[in-house]
């Protein structure tokens, strides 16, 4: 279910305040790495993730993880990238109307 501009708004205000779980560096995104962030997901739905890299890199790691773990890229802005993926039994998180 793609999001809409206010949903996005609002869960940008939720994450706000979020520390960064996972870390993608120099492996890049190993096997590892998208566990890590499925689980990640899974548990607390709203999540951040640290990119170091340069700026394609980033941005091809950020698009990478979304469509792996079917999540929804809510913003990136430099090495950090927030991410929404629903929990289909038992939602925690409201991304408003």
């Amino acid at each position: 279910m793609p999001l809409n501009a206010a949903q996005k708004r609002n869960l940008r205000g939720q994450a706000h305040h979020l520390k960064p779980f996972v870390t993608v560096a120099d492996k890049g995104l190993s096997e590892a790495v998208i566990a890590e962030i499925e689980r990640a997901l899974n548990d607390h739905e709203l999540i951040k993730v640290k990119l170091r890299a340069d700026r394609e890199a980033r941005k091809a790691w950020a698009k990478s993880i979304a469509s792996q773990c079917k999540a929804e890229l809510i913003q990136a802005i430099g090495q950090v990238a927030c991410f929404y993926r629903k929990h289909p039994e038992k939602p925690v998180i409201d991304p408003g109307k």
